[in-house]
């Protein structure tokens, strides 16, 4: 497998709230206020209002991610971005939550599967890509660097 990093995404979270135990875990929902993408060959803005994610803590301490976002690219295209994936909360996590540091990528467990849809021309080999992310925190702000997957 060869990894190309697609872009860096990062998010700003304003809000979190508290949904309690559910059966499925601890669900949170996490509002998203805008942010940005940018990578070799696509970059623009994460659109405010048009995403949020739907967390889980499950009885390990793993945060089940479920992500949805839109992007729109410098030139006007939207791009529907949905992951899911795995963080688990140690220690820099909890200290960066509280807002008291930031983390760097490989500081904990954050991975993410990233999907993306586009009806634009120009982006529509995003809809086949596969692609991974490693995630890192600061006060406000999460962030993960993509990249796609080539045989």
């Amino acid at each position: 497998m060869n990894f190309e990093k697609l872009f860096e995404i990062t998010v700003i979270l304003p809000h979190s709230y508290d949904m309690g135990d559910l059966p499925t875990g601890h669900r949170m929902f996490i509002e998203t206020a805008g942010g940005t993408f940018k990578g070799p060959n696509i970059q623009g803005i994460v659109r405010s209002s048009m995403g949020g994610e739907w967390g889980t803590i499950n009885d390990t301490g793993c945060l089940i991610l479920d992500v949805r976002l839109t992007l729109e690219t410098d030139d006007g295209a939207l791009i529907y971005l949905e992951y899911t994936g795995r963080w688990v909360i140690n220690e820099k996590t909890q200290k960066a939550l509280a807002g008291e540091i930031s983390t760097e990528y490989g500081d904990h467990y954050a991975f993410t599967n990233p999907r993306m849809q586009t009806s634009s021309e120009k982006y529509k080999y995003l809809n086949n890509l596969f692609c991974v992310a490693k995630g890192k925190l600061s006060p406000g702000k999460v962030s993960y660097d993509c990249y796609k997957i080539d045989n």
